[in-house]
């Protein structure tokens, strides 16, 4: 992986995105949702957000998926539907 943060977390979204892609149909409402948020470039957060019934089961697996490539995370969840955003 490169050492530019940013990038670094863009690489992360993509193997999410990759790993969790039939979560993500290309014409249809995203359910698993990685985004880099990089308001301060030294330290930008990779946030994927999991919108769905029953997310906190799927948000498990993202969680493992993440701490697995070495992700710090943090989990947050605003609702039963709303498996929570990870930060890195």
């Amino acid at each position: 992986m490169t050492t530019d943060p940013t990038e670094a977390l863009n690489e992360l979204a993509d193997e999410v995105t990759e790993e969790f892609a039939e979560y993500r149909p290309a014409d249809d409402f995203r359910v698993v949702n990685p985004v880099v948020e990089n308001e301060d470039s030294d330290h930008p957060t990779l946030i994927v957000h999991i919108d769905r019934e029953d997310a906190s089961s799927l948000a498990d697996d993202v969680e493992q998926f993440l701490q697995s490539q070495g992700a710090r995370t943090e989990r947050e969840a605003h609702s039963e539907v709303d498996g929570g955003f990870w930060r890195h």
